[in-house]
């Protein structure tokens, strides 16, 4: 088997005693060489995706609610692109975005442009990234299980003000900061923790235009020790779209996922 990249994935530590892992899957731009090859855009096409897809500085808006946090947060943090391999996806026939040509590897763009070829075979990316991501998220859990008793999965993602061609569930409501929830994985207790925190930025709704959250299969549906929760905030709040640069919103949201961040401690 080909290991990973070092760096293709980090976990970042906090205290010994925090149960909280901020999930950061999608922040970054970087595409190996050898998997850029197999991608048929050009630099320029390639560039306008990333802009669309990519959800822009989620891991300075982790990084800066863990500097503030009164208990540091752990932080898991996806060092490649999304377009590499994306960690949140079943890499198998359960994921529904394969519908939209966006399974655990990509074939085809937020525009549904194709992205790779009809041939293109994917099992030796999930091999090297997807699978290897999957087994340190598993550890880290299993980690704060052993340290805290606990875990809580908080995954760190925005979304655009304006509708993409690839969003399967994107005809409904556009909130500031949509919360994607699992029946079994998200208490009432967790979701009041966030709407209390996010209450300054703006309207908060619950999954729409994106639902779920992310929890690794070895636990999910079983373990009630772990709870979890997607924050899914509207890039307008603090970035220009698409692909432009931070503004004032960012530290506003690091500021809210601290004080989330601090009630899940406690």
């Amino acid at each position: 088997m080909t290991s990973p990249t070092p760096s293709s994935f980090e976990l970042l530590p906090g205290a010994g005693d925090s149960p909280v892992i901020l999930h950061v899957p999608h922040a970054a731009r970087r595409i190996p060489a050898d998997v850029r090859a197999g991608i048929l855009l050009d630099d320029g096409a390639l560039e306008r995706e990333l802009d669309h897809i990519v959800d822009a500085y989620t891991d300075r808006i982790a990084e800066g609610a863990a500097e503030q946090a009164g208990v540091t947060p752990f932080r898991f943090v996806n060092r490649l692109s999304r377009l590499v391999v994306d960690p949140e996806r079943f890499p198998d026939e359960r994921e529904e975005m394969l519908a939209a040509g966006m399974g655990a590897v990509y074939t085809r763009t937020t525009h549904g442009d194709a992205l790779r070829g009809t041939d293109f075979d994917p099992e030796p990316l999930v091999e090297r990234y997807f699978r290897p991501y999957a087994r340190a998220m598993t550890d880290a859990v299993s980690g704060r299980l052993a340290a805290a008793g606990r875990a809580v999965v908080v995954d760190v993602h925005s979304y655009p003000s304006v509708r993409l061609p690839y969003e399967l569930h994107g005809d409904g409501a556009r909130p500031a900061v949509c919360l994607g929830t699992d029946p079994f994985h998200t208490p009432p207790a967790l979701l009041d923790a966030a709407r209390e925190a996010f209450a300054g930025i703006g309207e908060t709704g619950l999954d729409s235009p994106f639902s779920g959250t992310y929890v690794p299969l070895r636990y999910h549906g079983s373990e009630t020790r772990v709870s979890a929760l997607m924050v899914e905030i509207r890039r307008d709040t603090y970035m220009s779209e698409p692909g432009g640069p931070a503004g004032p919103g960012l530290s506003r949201l690091a500021s809210a996922l601290a004080d989330l961040v601090d009630a899940l401690t406690r």
